[in-house]
């Protein structure tokens, strides 16, 4: 648990690492009330989620309602454990309602990127423009596109506190997906890191990291890197797949390389964003070029056998 200063004492955060999100838990005034649950991690760590949520409630305190700041595998892997434990609704941000809904995969970001989340029912939006009322505070949705199109952020103004999910962490954000399938996203990105410096937070508490008070240091590095990766698309692209071959590797935990090369291959993320930025180069040649960059740049370690996460 993580707690800086300026943080709301009615507000706990459970800083996770990088295949989990970080969880918080807005708690209400009085344990009737129940606290909110603001992302659930990963599908492998339900377990711990629901460890770490059982020993952060406080007193007779339980799980109100579940909202998803947006619906990457690593911010709703959860919600089906933590809905089933505590028998309580889920919000989700109205854009991919009809998809999660009906469960489509075609439409969602499981099967492209080659993750895992379970199946959960939703069953209310968090609409932007509205407000979320928890422990009499007013916690204001806004859209927040660019990482994901339909992504939300959530601002308590009283506090001057930012949940800023993956449209803002202390030293960058997160992968900017409609990109790669060759949409105009950074110009969202750039809209979105302007609502952020509007709403003047004190503090932020990010989808990955620690919470932070440095908001401008934030703002400034989030947008010296957007600059960079417009001028070159291709080294957002490259971040792209080698976060996305690491993330892989923190689920699985190791591997031999013959089958992440063969994950890479089969991947479709993987497979459209060669196709869009690196065709010139065989599929074959660039996926062994990125596995080779990630073992000698040090974020991933290789045996004679195997291939791990490095610190694993």
């Amino acid at each position: 648990m993580n707690q800086p200063p300026l943080l709301p004492s009615s507000i706990t955060v459970l800083e996770r690492g990088w295949l989990s999100s970080n969880n918080v838990l807005l708690h209400g005034t009085t344990p009737d009330e129940g606290a909110v649950l603001v992302d659930t991690g990963y599908a492998s760590h339900f377990e711990q989620t629901l460890v770490l949520v059982a020993a952060a409630l406080r007193s007779t305190e339980a799980v109100r309602f579940v909202a998803n700041t947006h619906l990457h595998s690593d911010h709703c892997g959860g919600n089906r454990a933590i809905s089933e434990r505590y028998r309580c609704p889920i919000l989700i941000p109205p854009g991919d309602f009809t998809a999660i809904e009906s469960w489509d995969e075609s439409a969602l970001s499981y099967r492209l990127t080659g993750q895992q989340c379970e199946r959960f029912s939703p069953t209310g939006k968090l609409q932007p423009g509205h407000v979320l009322q928890q422990a009499g505070r007013e916690w204001q949705i806004h859209s927040a596109p660019g990482h994901d199109p339909h992504s939300v952020i959530l601002f308590e103004p009283e506090s001057a506190t930012l949940i800023s999910a993956d449209a803002l962490w202390e030293r960058g954000f997160g992968i900017v997906f409609p990109e790669l399938d060759g949409a105009n996203a950074f110009a969202e990105v750039s809209a979105t890191l302007d609502i952020i410096e509007n709403l003047r937070p004190r503090v932020v508490i990010p989808g990955h990291g620690a919470p932070f008070q440095d908001v401008p240091g934030a703002l400034s590095s989030a947008r010296e890197r957007l600059n960079y990766f417009q001028r070159e698309p291709t080294r957002h692209a490259l971040h792209a797949a080698k976060a996305l071959t690491v993330f892989h590797m923190l689920e699985v935990r190791q591997s031999s390389a013959t089958e992440l090369i063969a994950w890479l291959q089969a991947t479709p993320i993987l497979i459209s964003t060669w196709q869009r930025f690196f065709s010139a180069e065989s599929l074959g040649e660039w996926t062994a070029q990125l596995l080779q960059d990630l073992v000698r740049t040090g974020a991933l370690r290789q045996d004679s056998s195997t291939i791990s996460v490095r610190g694993s």
